[in-house]
């Protein structure tokens, strides 16, 4: 039997460009990414792939991510595709994915972590893949948090819900509560119903493929973790569908301003609170 072949894709980056990029190869199709310094100057980031990754994919999906993040497309100065054979490298880089605790109640883990219950703390199971959704991300930690302050039960909507962790964390939280989690992209969904599957949860959590429209039932709480110019193409939409509290993630600190312009002019008045974790925002209106 031939050993497996995978492909790594490395990319010679400026040092501010590692999340971009890492980010822009997972949506790509990366099974997974690492970073390591290339020299006092650069880092060089390298993506893992199970079939030889298309580079005009890869270079449209870099070029996305700097737009988002607001980077030159100078931040990415040599690509290089090469084979890995006969290494397990999926199953190392799972062993080496820890449980983290977000905020004072979630514990986000893999599905083979060992954890045990603990009062008044929620265990959260995500299957690793993806940059976004796996609780470590900064403005997944931001929506978890506002769910843990501002979540009292009764509804919530999950826009944009990628793996599913915001809507699965509100199921537990509120089991008797109408959690609705839609997604642009089908196979996102379906990877948030499996999620939600691990969770004990998939009967608590109404899965849609499709975007909010003015017919999307309005809930206590909508959560849309998505990126600053999606979010403002959309606040209409997300201000019909909220009938409590409204939270605004996925926003970079240089964004924020343009952002907050624009709930103005839909309407809403000051932010009920600006969360902040490293260069990423949300707002709580």
């Amino acid at each position: 039997m031939s050993s497996p072949k995978w492909y790594a894709l490395e990319v010679l980056i400026e040092p501010q460009a590692s999340e971009a990029v890492e980010f822009a190869l997972m949506e790509a199709g990366a099974l997974g990414t690492e970073t390591n310094d290339s020299d006092h100057e650069s880092l060089r980031v390298t993506a893992y792939f199970d079939q030889r990754p298309n580079r005009e994919d890869v270079r449209a999906a870099l070029a996305d991510a700097f737009r988002i993040y607001e980077l030159p497309s100078s931040s990415a100065r040599e690509t290089t595709v090469r084979e890995v054979v006969d290494r397990d490298w999926l199953a190392e880089w799972k062993r080496s994915w820890q449980p983290a605790e977000v905020g004072e109640r979630f514990i986000i883990a893999p599905p083979w972590a060992e954890i045990g219950e603990e009062r008044d703390r929620v265990v959260i199971r995500i299957e690793p893949g993806m940059a976004f959704g796996t609780g470590t991300h900064e403005t997944t930690r931001l929506c978890l948090a506002a769910i843990e302050k501002y979540f009292a039960g009764g509804s919530f909507l999950d826009v944009g819900t990628g793996t599913g962790i915001l809507a699965i964390a509100a199921a537990k939280l509120f089991p008797d509560a109408r959690v609705e989690a839609i997604d642009t992209d089908p196979q996102a969904v379906e990877i948030a119903a499996e999620n939600a599957r691990l969770n004990g949860v998939s009967d608590n959590i109404s899965f849609r493929v499709g975007s909010i429209e003015d017919e999307t039932a309005s809930a206590d709480l909508v959560c849309a973790n998505l990126t600053a110019d999606v979010i403002s193409t959309i606040l209409p939409q997300l201000i019909g569908a909220s009938c409590g509290r409204l939270v605004l993630s996925g926003i970079l600190d240089v964004q924020v301003e343009s952002v907050r312009t624009r709930t103005q002019e839909c309407g809403l008045g000051e932010p009920l609170e600006i969360m902040s974790d490293g260069e990423w925002i949300a707002l709580i209106l």
